[in-house]
């Protein structure tokens, strides 16, 4: 080693001390990125937005438009994907109705998102009576079947858009309250909110300036795999026909009025229950993907 190295110091600094520190959401872009089908599926999912926002634009045809003498065509250069008994053009209305199938499960799982949260964070924070009274109502929501909640429920109701996504909303939210419930309970006894209330932060400053941002990642991925199945659940009802309603179109109404020519015209059924599959395959994907990501015993440093 000469003298100049040693003066100069550059000997005892190794390129691993010389990087900058980085911030916990590089940490889990990198390890996302890394998981090449999570990567895939947020891909995917980007992608039917953009095409579920620019639906009518992407649709050869006028959903809802009859075109005479062209009932249960099959795929054709004019109409890719075929049409249906009232000779409507499959692919325009798959377009349209991802609008119907998205919409509803973004703002299900918003709904049931809050909802959760809220009594979550209330139930695990203050404990005693008030966490036995919301439990109690978890227990009982969720002691009822899921699909009879949701059929009671819409039955009280007049079937439609908006009705589908407060009835899913309002029936999902218990798994959602228990999560944070549980975080709330590891959490509130941290050296970080003891000092918080030690200075005499208030019970919602601390609930959602401390214990809310440490709990972000857990509820950001189950409102991920919540989409899916909220999707899925608002394909069942319409195919009951009790979610969206004709004329507007939606992937579980396609699946339902295509079973009444499946031999003949497989195409009726074979197309939206893709787009069912792949939609949920790829928020699935991505959940799990962000799952992954945000877990720290997962992470490669």
């Amino acid at each position: 080693m000469s003298v100049e190295e040693v003066t100069s110091g550059t000997s005892f600094t190794t390129p691993e001390l010389r990087k900058p520190a980085r911030s916990q959401a590089r940490i889990v872009w990198e390890n996302f990125i890394r998981n090449k089908l999570a990567l895939v599926g947020g891909i995917v999912v980007v992608l039917l937005y953009l095409g579920a926002i620019f639906a009518p634009q992407l649709a050869p045809h006028d959903y809802a438009a009859l075109n005479p003498g062209q009932a249960l065509k099959g795929p054709s250069r004019e109409y890719p994907l075929g049409t249906d008994r009232q000779t409507r053009d499959v692919l325009s209305r798959i377009l349209v109705g991802s609008r119907t199938s998205l919409s509803v499960g973004f703002v299900a799982v918003v709904i049931l998102m809050t909802i959760g949260v809220l009594a979550g964070a209330v139930s695990g924070y203050f404990g005693g009576w008030v966490d036995n009274v919301i439990m109690r109502v978890v227990d009982i929501i969720l002691a009822i079947p899921l699909l009879l909640l949701l059929l009671l429920a819409v039955a009280l109701f007049e079937p439609g858009l908006w009705t589908t996504m407060l009835v899913i909303g309002l029936t999902t939210w218990p798994a959602t309250a228990r999560l944070v419930r549980g975080e709330f309970l590891a959490a509130k006894n941290r050296d970080y909110v003891l000092a918080a209330r030690a200075l005499g932060a208030g019970p919602l400053r601390i609930m959602f300036r401390h214990l809310l941002p440490n709990t972000l990642a857990v509820i950001i991925v189950q409102a991920t795999l919540w989409l899916s199945f909220a999707i899925l659940l608002e394909s069942s009802l319409s195919f009951l026909g009790l979610g969206v309603q004709p004329p507007e179109p939606s992937w579980g109404g396609m699946l339902a009025d295509g079973q009444r020519n499946a031999r003949e015209a497989p195409w009726l059924t074979i197309f939206p229950g893709m787009a069912i599959f792949i939609t949920v395959l790829a928020f699935n994907l991505l959940g799990d993907g962000l799952r992954d990501a945000f877990d720290p015993r997962l992470r490669r440093r």
